[in-house]
């Protein structure tokens, strides 16, 4: 009895660590330490540094959480489904977790911070500053944009000297085209709910990232946002598995 019960908890403990292995990693140097992203999927990213995990839009279909840290910040970009998990927020919570969040969250969300367009939060080692994410031109049937201006978030993250933006579901608005020096860009590529390459192309062009990351990219095809962006010096587009 003793030696199948050791045995489910090794199979446990392998199984947790191989889902934790599935997503892929890239390392970079910042000014102290290490920042290590992890590319969990579709709009959904772990961000580690200064000894803290960043969770953000976690959502439960995208990986195995037990096998994956506990949040010292959960970021919430909006509130549709895929990007707002509820339960998983509250298993990822420790007492000592900050949730930010859009006010379109609030009903989801509890014991959580808003953050409205254009707010700042400074937790000492990191701050959290939030821009305007939304549609102009794709809309429902209806005419309202899939997301209308006011609703959602691009946050702007300033760890360890880098300055890295999440873009997410938004089109390339004039809001974001301000933003200058970023370092690491996270920008959504999937129609009709947010971008098409040409216009990601366009977002990128304005901003300039050192390094541009599609994500939440379903079916579309990453090789154009490459071709589009290939003559760009500047810029080093990076695809993952972020569909």
């Amino acid at each position: 009895m003793k030696l199948c019960i050791l045995l489910i908890s090794m199979l446990t403990v392998l199984s947790g660590s191989f889902a934790a292995s599935t997503h892929e990693v890239d390392v970079f140097s910042g000014e102290g330490g290490e920042i290590r992203i992890t590319f969990i999927g579709h709009g959904t990213l772990m961000i580690q540094g200064a000894g803290k995990v960043i969770h953000i839009d976690p959502w439960s279909q995208m990986s195995d959480y037990t096998a994956l840290p506990k949040a010292d910040l959960i970021l919430v970009t909006h509130e549709h489904r895929d990007h707002l998990d509820a339960p998983l927020i509250k298993k990822l919570r420790t007492a000592d977790t900050v949730v930010l969040h859009s006010d379109s969250c609030s009903d989801g969300i509890e014991d959580g911070k808003v953050m409205n367009n254009y707010d700042a939060h400074d937790l000492g080692w990191v701050k959290v500053e939030a821009f305007p994410a939304y549609n102009i031109k794709h809309k429902r049937e209806t005419g309202v944009p899939f997301h209308p201006r006011g609703r959602g978030n691009a946050y702007l993250l300033t760890l360890l000297g880098k300055r890295i933006l999440v873009g997410g579901d938004t089109e390339n608005v004039p809001e974001l085209k301000e933003l200058k020096n970023i370092d690491i860009a996270f920008f959504p590529m999937n129609l009709p709910y947010t971008m098409n390459p040409e216009m990601m192309a366009d977002l990128a062009l304005a901003v300039k990232p050192r390094i541009l990351y599609p994500y939440h990219f379903g079916e579309t095809d990453t090789s154009r946002i490459t071709e589009l962006l290939k003559g760009e010096k500047a810029i080093e587009v990076r695809i993952r598995k972020m569909k």
